[in-house]
């Protein structure tokens, strides 16, 4: 098994075409074993045997869940957009598998065709550390942003949620290198997202998908009849498809999570959409198909030619 500082070898970013938009996976880290446990404590060994279809991909034979950190860079028009940044490198983290982190993401970002000076808008899904790392870098013994010429949007409910909340010490440490350095900067931009979704470019729309967080975003792309949607933590494993009840154990509100979860799978069940999860193991990437009375992932490879 790879460690958590040493990501799988470096090859071609795997993408996905949608149309005429090319999404890439930019891989941050495999995350150990003892995630899902954690992070997805209902979904034990017994409920994942019941779906033979998540191995070997998604879970191992022992009901181990795979689960990996990475983004999504992708080109709308001239837009060069990526939709969350990861952990991060040398951030102080509560869990060991996020902390002082050293990966070469910036190089694989590049790989990938996206070097972080070229960057024109970060989609960050919600104000979580696994999902905000990469705002920043160390320069001088000081938090930069990574992205200088990016605007970085969120969703102004989610951003007014957490300047009210009591934040532990861990939350107020990522708030102090992650967020407030883009927005002293002034590259942070809060967007009001209805309940039908906001398009910030041609194809590139904003989809509230509250629970995980009050202002969660999934981000739905669209190109020439074709249609993608990247789920942030709305979905964390290929499980929570046929069991929308499984939740994380940091859902804000868990009851709205499920509800949300369940909206998202009946609207995208046995359509051509690419569902595409953030922290989904390779493949990655499926569309959703009936399953008696539930659903589950079809997958779709990505191309890494």
């Amino acid at each position: 098994m790879q460690t958590r500082t040493s990501p799988p070898p470096r090859t071609q970013a795997p993408h996905w075409t949608v149309g005429d938009v090319t999404i890439h996976r930019v891989d941050e880290i495999p995350l150990p074993p003892e995630t899902g446990p954690w992070l997805l404590p209902t979904a034990t060994p017994d409920v994942v045997a019941q779906h033979p279809w998540l191995q070997p991909d998604f879970a191992d034979t022992t009901g181990t869940l795979h689960l990996d950190s990475h983004t999504f860079a992708l080109t709308v028009g001239t837009l060069r957009v990526l939709v969350d940044t990861g952990i991060g490198n040398g951030k102080t983290r509560a869990n060991p598998a996020w902390h002082d982190l050293r990966t070469d993401y910036p190089q694989r970002l590049t790989d990938a065709g996206f070097p972080p000076d070229s960057v024109d808008l970060v989609i960050l899904t919600h104000l979580h550390t696994d999902h905000v790392g990469w705002n920043t870098r160390e320069e001088g013994g000081s938090w930069v942003p990574t992205f200088p010429r990016a605007r970085y949007v969120t969703s102004r409910a989610e951003r007014e949620f957490w300047a009210a909340y009591d934040m532990d010490e861990p939350r107020q440490q990522m708030f102090r290198d992650s967020v407030y350095p883009i927005e002293d900067a002034g590259l942070l931009d809060l967007v009001d997202v209805p309940a039908q979704g906001t398009e910030v470019a041609p194809g590139l729309r904003l989809v509230p998908s509250p629970g995980h967080t009050p202002g969660h975003l999934a981000v739905q792309v669209s190109s020439h009849g074709r249609s993608a949607l990247i789920t942030g933590d709305l979905l964390h494993h290929p499980v929570q498809l046929p069991h929308p009840h499984i939740g994380s154990c940091v859902d804000i509100d868990p009851a709205q999570a499920e509800a949300t979860r369940s909206d998202l799978l009946a609207s995208l069940a046995d359509t051509e959409t690419l569902l595409l999860g953030t922290h989904f193991p390779d493949p990655t990437a499926g569309r959703v198909v009936s399953d008696g009375d539930t659903y589950r992932l079809t997958p779709v490879p990505p191309t890494r030619a």
